[in-house]
């Protein structure tokens, strides 16, 4: 089984923009759905500046406006989401610092149901959240 550092940087995966022939969740017919790529989130959440956080929503936006979409995946975003969290998490085990590794609190709030997945624990969230005044 692949960690989550290698699917964080499977480079086969493409990034896409796709006409929607029907309704996707909160997509309507006709639009223009981006689907990133795990390192693509974990780039966005990179650049969010320390004490600052960004809702998931706001990120999709954020980046179906970048690569010239109307909306953004969420299911695919949310997958996405999580491997640059497990890998951030990865990195901290082997380093014990969260210096250099991906501030995937600054998305990921201890009320979403990726948090609970999460290999860290909520404690962790809450821990980093706190510490940046989130």
């Amino acid at each position: 089984m692949r960690s989550w550092t290698e699917k964080l940087n499977n480079v086969e995966k493409k990034i896409k923009v796709v006409r929607l022939e029907k309704k996707f969740t909160d997509i309507p017919e006709g639009s223009k759905m981006l689907v990133a790529t795990p390192l693509i989130v974990d780039a966005y959440v990179r650049k969010i500046p320390k004490g600052h956080s960004t809702s998931f929503l706001t990120m999709r936006e954020d980046l179906a406006r970048e690569y010239k979409a109307d909306k953004t995946c969420p299911v695919s975003t949310g997958i996405f989401l999580r491997i640059s969290a497990e890998a951030a998490y990865e990195n901290f085990l082997l380093s014990a610092s969260d210096e250099n590794i991906t501030p995937f609190w600054r998305v990921i709030d201890e009320t979403m149901k990726v948090a609970k997945k999460l290999t860290c624990g909520i404690e962790f969230l809450r821990e980093h959240r706190q510490k940046e005044g989130l």
